[in-house]
């Protein structure tokens, strides 16, 4: 049985030093959030059954700790967009799949040289940690990802790194080898060297990437719904077990496969049904991020008397311009969707709330 030790430190050497030593020691490791207030972290540490705290000071004892399996060796936060966050636990197994057939997928060795630039309490950037030390690969973290430090990252030697997009736009991706983008609005005109990732928390990240699954997993699609079959699939939450039948994780995400490819339309809950037909927000959000005065922009359903929901934009305005008006995001949908597709309403913002991952908070989106 292992201790649950919580690591209350950024994306930095002592962070990888500290995950190294826990698991030397047979312990589990919570990474903790850094966005988050003191006090919110050690609500989380609390909640999952931490017995010590590391941060810059040292090691905290704490009362009330839990014990865990003796094969497990990580908890970490799911990132869903709504809710209070799972406590996702991996074992030994299920992070040596994820490290194996990454490493199979994309032919990695102990020559390679990781950046580890995404926050490591989500999945998407603890794996990175996890993928170098398994395979011996040399890692650099930096806590805050810019794309200056990224630029200077690649100039010292890195060949590989995990972004999501909002990054990936403000960088020369044809510095590295391989960089794996997940979250949000991954490009679909990218460069080969950027790979499309799809998976959860619960499947130790991507399982498919570019929209074919890993070696080992299987998809499948049941009702419009995603399931994933999964070696790398979790023991279970802290408190509860994921929704899996038969072997199969029901993700909650909706797609399709065309000519053998993996599309994912967007979560179950996102889908708009306005005056009885399906809009999902991600074509739309692609259609208005080329918009010429959009920077950003979030695509969510709100109630409507009349159509029973409709299509609202939240919008970030692009520089100090007037901003788009709601007519031309209309016709810029029209051209490209269907009528229905098109926004009716428009809110303007400063910036969208998202999660570390680029995921977008809809809790925080302001009432429409």
């Amino acid at each position: 049985m292992g201790r649950l030790i919580a690591v209350d430190l950024p994306t930095c050497d002592a962070f990888v030093a500290a995950v190294q030593r826990i698991w030397d020691d047979g312990d589990v490791v919570l990474p903790l959030d850094q966005r988050l207030p003191q006090a919110a972290r050690r609500e989380v540490a609390g909640r999952f059954g931490t017995s010590v705290v590391v941060d810059e000071t040292g090691r905290t004892t704490v009362d009330g700790g839990r014990e865990y399996a003796h094969d497990d060796v990580l908890v970490i936060a799911s990132s869903g967009s709504t809710g209070v966050p799972k406590g996702v636990i991996h074992s030994r197994a299920t992070l040596t799949a994820s490290s194996r057939l990454v490493t199979d997928r994309l032919s990695l060795g102990a020559d390679d040289h990781w950046l580890a630039c995404l926050p490591v309490a989500h999945i998407g950037g603890f794996g990175v940690v996890a993928r170098a030390l398994a395979t011996g690969a040399r890692l650099t973290c930096i806590p805050r990802p810019d794309s200056d430090t990224i630029a200077a990252a690649a100039a010292d030697g890195a060949t590989h790194t995990a972004l999501v997009p909002a990054i990936l736009s403000r960088i020369d991706p044809q510095r590295w080898s391989t960089i794996l983008v997940g979250g949000a609005a991954v490009p679909r005109n990218r460069p080969s060297n950027v790979v499309a990732t799809y998976g959860l928390t619960e499947t130790c990240g991507g399982v498919v990437y570019d929209a074919r699954p890993l070696n080992d997993v299987d998809v499948r699609i049941v009702d419009d719904e995603i399931h994933l079959r999964t070696p790398t699939l979790c023991r279970g939450y802290v408190d509860g077990e994921p929704t899996v039948s038969d072997g199969w994780l029901h993700t909650g995400d909706v797609g399709t496969f065309v000519d053998g490819a993996l599309h994912v339309n967007g979560r179950r809950d996102d889908l708009i049904i306005s005056g009885g037909s399906k809009v999902w927000p991600q074509p739309v959000e692609e259609v208005l991020r080329r918009h010429p005065l959009v920077a950003d922009v979030v695509v969510r359903g709100v109630p409507d008397e009349e159509w029973g929901s409709i299509v609202c934009a939240w919008i970030v305005p692009l520089g100090t311009a007037s901003p788009p008006t709601l007519a031309s995001l209309r016709d810029a949908v029209r051209a490209e969707l269907s009528d229905v597709a098109a926004p009716r309403r428009m809110v303007l913002l400063d910036a969208i709330p998202r999660s570390a991952l680029g995921k977008p908070i809809v809790s925080e989106l302001p009432t429409a």
